[in-house]
């Protein structure tokens, strides 16, 4: 056999490319350009020991470039205490894979089961399942659930205001379930209420997407939002930044049906952008239209509390095109992460980080305009991410910065900067980011 690991015999091999008519394995890759190609083995050694391998990752390690991060759009630099990468590396935490052994899980499931009531309390809603791949694919399975819940209506209405990225992901799972996505425009960078009046209005709509705070930082007042869809027996979703729940109005309070997005914000570091975390929360009667696994509490027959799976509606127990969702995992070791670090942090702790996370924002707003090269995008309140007008090359700006050990927020047009900052930041961060931007712009004259 070619590769000893693979379980294929070359018959199997050519009954496989037959089928998909392609004549070998590098034909598979054929649309990647030959100048990229490794043609060579790979350069290393046969052996070193324990210290020499030790001292070659050190050295590839001082090659990095570390960069004090200005910038977010779903993925932000908060601070996690050290005691929990130690905790979640304890043997009990870390049994292998799906827990659907519950004798041999406990550990697992009593983590996940205190992660869904954490995550249930700080989204003002009656239930939460045991997290999804991330932010982007639980609003996509939020839609879905929707549309199941209606029968009837297969339109699902997207705020423009939500995370690009998100919308993408939307309308992928979207083409392939038959599911109409309709955008509601923005008005001054905030969803447009009357123009999402109009659009229920018009009929056959299971359910309407917005987030907060809203792709461009904005804090949206979402009053009325869950009366009209409800009126229109459809479901109000809301996406969020979870971490900023913990000062903001919650979607249980704004009258959601479904609250979802990415959790990464709670103490997952950005890890050059994943993994992240999906959370999904919902109300009681939802329940069994939600994906993914719910891990419920009960007694053992010695009265003791155990934990299990439970409501599995799920492809590996069902029908394939019954179930709630193909969704087969999820981010557990994530939400393991997630538990233990709102355990840690607490109430008011989480509360603390997220309040110097908007205080240092909105010093770092201030300070930007004070230098004459800014200006604000939209007139609406934010929390700790903002977007500025820059009235000259940002491409040149963020390099220079780059270069001098920040990252100046994110390019969304040619004349538009969107910054964020968290508890991570410090007032002399800030002051040495815009010291660096006026001494670039006096050179520049």
């Amino acid at each position: 056999m070619a590769y000893k690991y693979f379980p294929h015999t070359e018959e199997d091999i050519r009954q496989m490319l037959d089928k998909i008519g392609v004549k070998s394995l590098d034909d598979l890759y054929s649309d990647i350009p030959e100048s990229i190609q490794l043609k060579d083995g790979y350069a290393l050694p046969d052996s070193y020991s324990e210290i020499e391998v030790r001292k070659l990752f050190q050295k590839l390690a001082s090659y990095n470039y570390d960069i004090t991060v200005f910038a977010g759009a779903g993925c932000y630099d908060h601070y996690s205490p050290s005691i929990v990468q130690n905790i979640i590396e304890r043997s009990e935490f870390l049994t292998s894979y799906t827990p659907y052994q519950a004798e041999i899980s406990q550990g697992t499931l009593h983590y996940i089961f205190e992660y869904q009531s954490m995550m249930a309390e700080l989204t003002g809603m009656d239930i939460s399942n045991a997290s999804m791949y991330d932010g982007a694919t639980a609003t996509a399975e939020a839609v879905m659930m929707a549309v199941a819940n209606s029968k009837k209506a297969n339109k699902v209405l997207v705020s423009e205001t939500v995370d690009p990225k998100t919308i993408r992901v939307i309308k992928t799972y979207a083409k392939y379930h038959g599911i109409d996505i309709e955008m509601i425009a923005k008005k001054d960078g905030i969803t447009d209420k009357t123009g999402m009046e109009r659009l229920i209005n018009g009929g056959n709509v299971a359910g309407v997407v917005v987030q907060q705070p809203n792709y461009y930082g904005i804090i949206e007042d979402y009053t009325g939002f869950s009366d009209c869809c409800h009126d229109s027996k459809a479901l109000f979703i809301m996406n969020c930044v979870a971490a900023d729940l913990a000062i903001l109005k919650t979607p249980g309070e704004w009258g959601a049906d479904i609250a979802v997005g990415e959790g990464q914000s709670l103490g997952i570091p950005m890890n050059f952008g994943g993994p992240g975390i999906g959370y999904m929360c919902c109300t009681e009667k939802l329940m069994r239209k939600m994906p993914g696994r719910i891990v419920g509490m009960t007694k053992d027959n010695r009265g003791q509390r155990a934990f299990a799976l439970t409501l599995q509606a799920r492809e590996q127990h069902i029908r394939r095109q019954k179930a709630t969702s193909n969704i087969c995992s999820n981010q557990s070791l994530m939400a393991l992460y997630v538990t233990v670090y709102l355990s840690v942090m607490g109430k008011q702790g989480l509360k603390e980080a997220a309040e110097q996370s908007y205080a240092s924002a909105h010093y770092l707003y201030d300070e930007l305009l004070k230098t004459g090269y800014f200006k604000p995008k939209f007139n609406q309140p934010f929390f700790n991410e903002f977007c500025l007008l820059y009235d000259d090359d940002i491409d040149a700006l963020q390099e220079e910065c780059i270069i001098m050990g920040y990252m100046a927020g994110i390019k969304l047009d040619d004349h538009t900067l969107m910054f964020a900052s968290t508890e991570q930041r410090t007032k002399e961060e800030i002051d040495d980011l815009v010291r660096i931007i006026n001494e670039f712009r006096k050179g520049r004259v």
